[in-house]
């Protein structure tokens, strides 16, 4: 405690932050592997189970682009202390009878995650460009990576812990556990985080949610199609194949996940040093499209490999560690590529604008996963996939090359 006390105002804000990120994001892989597996075990089909999953994606479109207006006129804090309140209430929505689960029932609290999970997400990535000087783009993008590499290894423990709560507790019992949690997590942040955090000093108006910036815009785009390329067989299509192929049992499909998210998370972390932060070489445009090119044939490889019959699981397996590798570097390259090219006042106007496209992308493979696995199996949902990165790197070809890009 003395240590935390001794550290800087900026330091212990950023602690803060990104515990409180942590917890949220514990919680919803936890969540989200509970409702898959779950709702699997009653009979759901695959595209009934992402059905469960739309309200959570369109509303997470919704909420960045306008949690983004919100964070800068009210504060980041504001924000999101109330991502954690809605999540606690979006929990307790399902502690009804098991008869009041139904679809709606499940996509309304759905919904309420989906609106939670993005003004919490948009409020930390914002956070993190106050905290650093603007000079210290080295800096910028080790915290970034930090934050965004722990977050995901996090969730896939939460899918772990899914798993392992479903089986030990029960649905209604693995979700009051995380409730109270969380609501410890809430009480701590309202009391310590700063209350002038991201506020505006120019009170932007609603008609400035859509970017203007030429190098946001791009990459939102490219954002959109890298997540859509890896939710369109991740979500629904493969948790289920797990399941029905190799008659997994949820502890094992949750713990396999789980496993991968972790990797794939401290992937990001170390994504400085792979693309050569410690030289002193920051990623550009160009660092996102060579990316995203090296990424495009691993779906399609492993395409091949299931539509002959070759090692099926060993090439899920293998597939899947190579693609989350190549992933996790794209994806923290886009990370702090929005954060370095967004605006200091009313930072998280350019993150929000950038994340509902993050949403998008992730509605858009949702849907897909659960449709055509359920048309047309597994194989379908990976030359999608490839499909999505090719645009992903024509995409990148026009993010700016060098420096940093400002907003225009």
């Amino acid at each position: 405690m003395i240590a935390l006390a001794n550290l800087s105002t900026e330091i212990r804000q950023y602690l803060i932050v990104t515990g409180n990120y942590w917890a949220f994001t514990l919680t919803d892989g936890a969540l989200r592997m509970l409702v898959v597996l779950h709702f699997h075990s009653l009979g759901y089909s695959p595209f009934s189970i992402a059905m469960l999953f739309l309200f959570y994606e369109i509303f997470g479109v919704i909420t960045n682009l306008v949690g983004g207006w919100l964070g800068a006129r009210l504060g980041l804090n504001r924000t999101m202390n109330t991502g954690l309140l809605l999540q606690i209430v979006a929990l307790a929505m399902l502690l009804v009878p098991l008869e009041w689960l139904t679809v709606v029932w499940v996509m309304a609290a759905q919904a309420l995650s989906g609106i939670a999970k993005d003004l919490n997400k948009m409020s930390a990535k914002s956070a993190i460009k106050l905290l650093v000087p603007e000079n210290a783009q080295g800096q910028l993008y080790k915290w970034v990576s930090i934050l965004t590499g722990s977050k995901n290894a996090l969730k896939g423990a939460g899918f772990f812990m899914g798993g392992v709560l479903l089986t030990a507790l029960g649905f209604k019992g693995a979700v009051l556990a995380m409730a109270s949690m969380l609501i410890l997590v809430w009480l701590f942040s309202i009391a310590k985080l700063k209350k002038e955090l991201g506020k505006a000093k120019n009170k932007p108006k609603f008609s400035q949610l859509f970017s203007k910036s030429t190098a946001i815009n791009w990459l939102s785009a490219a954002r959109m199609f890298l997540f859509a390329s890896r939710d369109v067989w991740l979500v629904v299509a493969l948790p289920v194949y797990l399941a029905s192929q190799f008659n997994w049992d949820h502890w094992t499909v949750g713990g396999f996940l789980a496993l991968w998210i972790i990797g794939y998370g401290f992937v990001q972390t170390q994504a400085p040093n792979i693309t050569g932060a410690k030289r002193g070489k920051h990623p550009d445009g160009k660092t996102a499209a060579l990316w995203a090119l090296v990424m495009a044939g691993l779906p399609a490889l492993i395409a091949i490999a299931l539509s002959n019959d070759s090692y099926t699981l060993i090439s899920i397996v293998f597939g899947l560690l190579i693609f989350g590798f190549v992933f996790a570097i794209n994806s923290s390259v886009h990370s702090y590529l929005i954060v370095s090219y967004a605006s200091n006042d009313g930072v998280s106007l350019d993150v929000g604008f950038y994340y509902m496209a993050n949403a998008m992308g992730r509605l858009i493979g949702t849907l897909l996963s659960g449709w055509l696995y359920q048309a047309y199996g597994l194989e379908a949902c990976l030359w999608v996939s490839s499909a999505f990165l090719i645009l992903t790197f024509i995409i990148s070809l026009a993010l700016p090359k060098e420096g940093t890009a400002k907003p225009s």
